[in-house]
């Protein structure tokens, strides 16, 4: 069996990896410290089919407040959080005729995330795409992953885990995260999007349905899903 796990060389890119391993998958990291840029399209037309790919690179930005904000550093964060994914399915899609795609999104994603705005902005256009584009690449499942904060160098970039030790909030132990990812990626269901939280099992979160639109004093089911 063969997987690829991009951003494989971070924390939780590792503890996947060690995850697939040791349920016997022979796991490829792809990941910008050994040459892969997941926002090149190019490089994705290079990789092939697999039978697991976890889409799973991601950066903050490296100024939360917005009004510093270069647009440089912006449209490098969407290109590897957002375009990293929709590339990665995109080239999925083309090479492999069933299989799992599992995305790392974030709670950042389903919640809003004032510590970063930009990097919640990617999660939730992540939790988006997933839900949107799972049903139409059946029989390919389509699922994500939305951890909490995570015990990972990502905190340190801010000064975030003074923070979070302070207020005595808890951390996901990478190795939970993986866990959730492989609980994720062997489930019946796609277009899931699995909240994961120190302390809980791991389940799909549960959107609430939105009103649907009225004709003459009837509401009508929502627009077709599928073409």
């Amino acid at each position: 069996m063969k997987a690829l796990i991009t951003g494989g060389e971070g924390g939780l890119g590792r503890a996947m990896r060690a995850r697939l391993e040791r349920e016997g998958y022979e796991v490829e990291s792809l990941d910008l410290l050994n040459g892969f840029d997941v926002t090149d399209p190019q490089a994705w037309e290079r990789v092939e089919a697999v039978d697991l790919a976890v889409l799973n690179a991601g950066i903050l930005t490296p100024e939360t407040d917005l009004r510093e904000l270069t647009t440089e550093d912006y449209r490098r964060a969407v290109a590897v959080n957002v375009d990293g994914v929709v590339f990665g399915v995109r080239r999925l899609a083309r090479v492999m005729d069933g299989g799992t795609i599992v995305a790392t999104a974030s709670l950042a994603g389903l919640v809003g995330m004032p510590l970063d705005a930009i990097y919640s902005l990617t999660k939730h256009a992540v939790v988006g795409f997933v839900r949107s584009v799972a049903p139409v690449l059946a029989p390919i499942k389509v699922n994500a992953i939305c951890p909490g904060i995570a015990d990972t160098a990502m905190l340190d970039q801010h000064d975030q885990r003074a923070l979070f030790a302070e207020a005595g909030f808890p951390l996901l132990r990478p190795d939970e995260v993986a866990e959730a990812m492989w609980l994720a990626a062997n489930s019946e269901g796609t277009g899931e999007c699995w909240f994961v939280q120190p302390g809980r099992e791991p389940g799909p979160f549960r959107f609430a349905n939105v009103p649907g639109p009225r004709r003459e004093g009837a509401t009508v089911g929502l627009p077709p899903i599928t073409p």
